[in-house]
């Protein structure tokens, strides 16, 4: 008798935790908006000098996951001497790596196509970055991508913004 109580009462607290940790998962896949200030770099090879601004990012992605997600970004904006950015879109895999809870690391990967004043190029782009919660729904987030690495220049952006989940 006391043998099947105490299974009886272990079994009930397992399913309670089993319960508590399913109610605890967001369901999936899971979409997420978000905007960016992208601090943008052209380096070019060879003796010119560097270009730089500031433009606006928009990305948006579908979580399907806690560790992987699809993630596109949309962007422009900001000008430098004869080097102006008139557009990037890309298309990423995000492998994310969650630290806790509330924080997570990630990485991308995929193709983008920047459009120029000059020229449109498009090329294997990649970066890496954080997010961190700071409600249930939102996040803030920082990343580092190289855009574009050709013969005579590369491409990167820095980018400081707010994500959506819903």
């Amino acid at each position: 008798m006391k043998t099947l109580t105490i299974a009886a009462v272990t079994s009930a607290l397992l399913a309670a935790v089993a319960t508590a940790a399913q109610a605890q998962q967001p369901p999936y896949p899971q979409g997420y908006v978000g905007g960016d200030a992208m601090f943008w770099e052209l380096n070019p090879d060879g003796p010119a000098s560097s270009r730089d601004s500031v433009g606006l990012r928009v990305n948006g992605g579908l979580k399907f996951n806690d560790f992987f997600a699809v993630e596109g970004h949309l962007g422009g904006g900001g000008s430098d001497g004869p080097v102006e950015l008139d557009s990037l879109v890309g298309l990423y895999a995000k492998g994310i790596l969650p630290v806790s809870q509330e924080f997570r690391l990630y990485g991308l990967a995929g193709m983008t196509e920047v459009d120029g004043d000059v020229d449109s190029e498009s090329g294997f782009s990649y970066g890496a970055g954080a997010e961190f919660d700071v409600a249930p729904n939102v996040a803030l987030g920082a990343d580092y991508m190289r855009y574009l690495d050709e013969d005579q220049y590369t491409f990167d952006a820095a980018s400081v913004g707010v994500r959506y989940r819903f």
